[in-house]
Protein backbone atom coordinates (compact mmCIF):
# COMPACT_ATOMS: atom_id res chain seq x y z
CA UNK A 1 0.00 0.00 0.00
CA UNK A 2 2.78 2.43 0.73
CA UNK A 3 4.44 1.94 -2.14
CA UNK A 4 1.24 2.67 -4.01
CA UNK A 5 1.04 5.93 -2.29
CA UNK A 6 4.19 7.33 -2.62
CA UNK A 7 4.14 7.51 -6.39
CA UNK A 8 0.97 8.93 -6.08
CA UNK A 9 2.26 11.46 -3.95
CA UNK A 10 5.26 12.16 -5.55
CA UNK A 11 2.72 13.02 -8.54
CA UNK A 12 0.30 15.04 -6.86
CA UNK A 13 3.29 17.36 -5.16
CA UNK A 14 4.78 17.71 -8.69
CA UNK A 15 1.24 18.74 -10.03
CA UNK A 16 0.99 21.26 -7.24
CA UNK A 17 4.20 22.55 -7.70
CA UNK A 18 3.50 22.93 -11.17
CA UNK A 19 0.15 24.46 -10.84
CA UNK A 20 0.66 27.32 -8.67
CA UNK A 21 3.05 29.44 -10.69
CA UNK A 22 0.41 29.03 -13.43
CA UNK A 23 -2.25 29.94 -11.46
CA UNK A 24 -0.24 32.51 -9.84
CA UNK A 25 0.31 34.60 -12.45
CA UNK A 26 -3.24 34.46 -13.81
CA UNK A 27 -4.08 36.16 -10.62
CA UNK A 28 -1.76 39.14 -11.97
CA UNK A 29 -4.34 42.01 -12.58
CA UNK A 30 -3.34 45.64 -13.58
CA UNK A 31 -4.99 48.68 -15.34
CA UNK A 32 -4.28 51.23 -17.61
CA UNK A 33 -5.37 54.75 -17.92
CA UNK A 34 -4.98 57.88 -20.39
CA UNK A 35 -3.44 59.89 -17.60
CA UNK A 36 -3.99 63.38 -19.91
CA UNK A 37 -6.73 62.41 -21.19
CA UNK A 38 -8.82 62.38 -17.78
CA UNK A 39 -6.78 65.33 -16.63
CA UNK A 40 -7.80 67.61 -19.15
CA UNK A 41 -11.34 66.68 -18.71
CA UNK A 42 -11.75 67.32 -15.21
CA UNK A 43 -13.28 70.66 -14.50
CA UNK A 44 -10.46 71.79 -11.87
CA UNK A 45 -8.02 71.31 -15.51
CA UNK A 46 -10.21 73.63 -17.28
CA UNK A 47 -10.72 75.99 -14.59
CA UNK A 48 -6.72 76.62 -14.47
CA UNK A 49 -6.48 76.90 -18.18
CA UNK A 50 -8.53 79.78 -17.64
CA UNK A 51 -6.71 81.47 -15.25
CA UNK A 52 -3.22 80.73 -16.86
CA UNK A 53 -4.84 82.18 -19.39
CA UNK A 54 -5.37 85.68 -18.01
CA UNK A 55 -2.00 85.50 -16.45
CA UNK A 56 -0.58 85.18 -19.76
CA UNK A 57 -2.85 88.01 -21.20
CA UNK A 58 -1.33 90.20 -18.13
CA UNK A 59 2.58 89.49 -18.61
CA UNK A 60 2.07 89.95 -22.56
CA UNK A 61 0.67 93.55 -22.24
CA UNK A 62 3.24 94.51 -19.91
CA UNK A 63 5.82 92.99 -22.42
CA UNK A 64 4.05 94.79 -25.05
CA UNK A 65 4.19 97.84 -22.95
CA UNK A 66 8.26 97.62 -22.55
CA UNK A 67 8.73 96.79 -26.23
CA UNK A 68 6.65 99.87 -27.25
CA UNK A 69 8.56 102.26 -24.82
CA UNK A 70 11.78 100.38 -26.27
CA UNK A 71 10.92 100.93 -29.78
CA UNK A 72 9.74 104.84 -28.69
CA UNK A 73 13.42 105.64 -26.89
CA UNK A 74 14.91 103.50 -30.64
CA UNK A 75 13.02 106.19 -32.79
CA UNK A 76 14.21 109.18 -30.82
CA UNK A 77 17.63 108.19 -30.87
CA UNK A 78 17.47 107.67 -34.91
CA UNK A 79 16.04 111.21 -34.66
CA UNK A 80 18.30 113.17 -32.63
CA UNK A 81 21.36 110.83 -33.20
CA UNK A 82 22.69 113.57 -35.78
CA UNK A 83 22.26 116.12 -33.59
CA UNK A 84 23.48 114.43 -30.13
CA UNK A 85 26.65 115.30 -28.77
CA UNK A 86 29.12 112.24 -28.18
CA UNK A 87 28.60 112.10 -24.69
CA UNK A 88 24.98 112.25 -25.16
CA UNK A 89 24.79 109.70 -27.62
CA UNK A 90 26.86 107.02 -25.51
CA UNK A 91 24.23 107.72 -23.32
CA UNK A 92 21.38 107.06 -24.99
CA UNK A 93 23.44 103.71 -26.74
CA UNK A 94 23.80 102.91 -23.26
CA UNK A 95 19.96 103.74 -22.42
CA UNK A 96 18.79 101.40 -25.58
CA UNK A 97 20.57 98.29 -24.25
CA UNK A 98 19.86 98.44 -20.99
CA UNK A 99 15.74 98.97 -22.17
CA UNK A 100 16.28 95.93 -24.58
CA UNK A 101 18.00 93.55 -21.79
CA UNK A 102 15.62 94.82 -19.36
CA UNK A 103 12.24 93.79 -21.75
CA UNK A 104 14.76 90.35 -22.53
CA UNK A 105 14.37 89.04 -18.72
CA UNK A 106 11.24 90.33 -18.31
CA UNK A 107 10.23 87.68 -21.16
CA UNK A 108 12.40 85.07 -19.84
CA UNK A 109 11.49 85.86 -15.78
CA UNK A 110 7.73 85.88 -17.12
CA UNK A 111 7.91 82.21 -18.59
CA UNK A 112 9.50 80.73 -15.49
CA UNK A 113 6.43 82.34 -13.46
CA UNK A 114 4.32 81.13 -15.92
CA UNK A 115 5.48 77.86 -15.65
CA UNK A 116 5.70 78.16 -11.75
CA UNK A 117 2.26 79.32 -11.21
CA UNK A 118 0.57 76.67 -14.06
CA UNK A 119 2.97 73.36 -11.96
CA UNK A 120 0.96 75.05 -8.63
CA UNK A 121 -2.31 75.55 -10.36
CA UNK A 122 -2.59 71.73 -11.76
CA UNK A 123 -0.85 69.87 -8.16
CA UNK A 124 -4.14 69.81 -6.42
CA UNK A 125 -5.79 68.68 -9.49
CA UNK A 126 -3.19 66.01 -10.08
CA UNK A 127 -2.98 64.75 -6.54
CA UNK A 128 -7.35 64.87 -6.74
CA UNK A 129 -6.81 62.42 -9.88
CA UNK A 130 -3.86 60.41 -8.69
CA UNK A 131 -6.00 59.80 -5.23
CA UNK A 132 -9.00 58.39 -7.98
CA UNK A 133 -6.30 56.38 -9.31
CA UNK A 134 -5.15 54.66 -6.35
CA UNK A 135 -8.21 54.48 -4.83
CA UNK A 136 -9.74 52.67 -8.33
CA UNK A 137 -6.55 50.51 -8.25
CA UNK A 138 -7.34 48.84 -4.54
CA UNK A 139 -11.09 48.81 -5.23
CA UNK A 140 -10.36 46.50 -8.43
CA UNK A 141 -7.53 44.57 -7.14
CA UNK A 142 -4.78 45.72 -9.24
CA UNK A 143 -1.42 45.40 -8.76
CA UNK A 144 -0.32 48.57 -10.56
CA UNK A 145 -2.14 51.02 -12.88
CA UNK A 146 0.14 51.88 -15.88
CA UNK A 147 -0.12 55.37 -17.94
CA UNK A 148 -0.46 54.56 -21.61
CA UNK A 149 -0.18 58.04 -22.59
CA UNK A 150 3.22 58.08 -22.26
CA UNK A 151 3.86 55.32 -24.85
CA UNK A 152 6.49 53.29 -22.83
CA UNK A 153 4.07 50.14 -23.04
CA UNK A 154 4.18 48.98 -27.20
CA UNK A 155 2.07 45.77 -26.17
CA UNK A 156 -0.65 45.08 -23.16
CA UNK A 157 -1.99 42.16 -23.38
CA UNK A 158 -5.75 42.70 -23.57
CA UNK A 159 -6.73 39.54 -21.64
CA UNK A 160 -4.33 40.72 -18.66
CA UNK A 161 -4.67 44.22 -18.54
CA UNK A 162 -8.33 46.18 -17.88
CA UNK A 163 -9.05 49.82 -19.02
CA UNK A 164 -9.25 51.74 -15.76
CA UNK A 165 -10.11 55.15 -17.45
CA UNK A 166 -14.20 54.34 -16.92
CA UNK A 167 -13.75 53.74 -13.49
CA UNK A 168 -11.47 56.74 -12.69
CA UNK A 169 -14.01 58.60 -14.69
CA UNK A 170 -17.04 57.62 -12.36
CA UNK A 171 -14.81 58.27 -9.10
CA UNK A 172 -13.99 61.41 -9.93
CA UNK A 173 -17.69 62.01 -11.45
CA UNK A 174 -16.66 63.02 -14.65
CA UNK A 175 -18.46 61.82 -17.87
CA UNK A 176 -17.74 58.47 -18.87
CA UNK A 177 -14.82 58.23 -20.98
CA UNK A 178 -15.34 56.41 -24.55
CA UNK A 179 -13.76 53.20 -24.58
CA UNK A 180 -10.28 53.58 -25.92
CA UNK A 181 -8.25 50.87 -27.84
CA UNK A 182 -4.73 49.77 -27.01
CA UNK A 183 -2.79 49.98 -30.25
CA UNK A 184 -2.73 53.14 -31.71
Amino acid sequence: MRTLLAPLFVSLFSFLATATPASAQSQVRFGYVKYDSILVSMPEYASAQKQMEELRKKYEQEALYNEQSFRRQYVEFLQGQKDFPQNILMKRQRDLQVAMERGLNFRHEADSLLKAAEEEMLFPIRQRLDKAIQEVGMEHGYEYIVDIDRQVYPFIHPLVGENANPFVCRKLMLQEAPVMPLAK
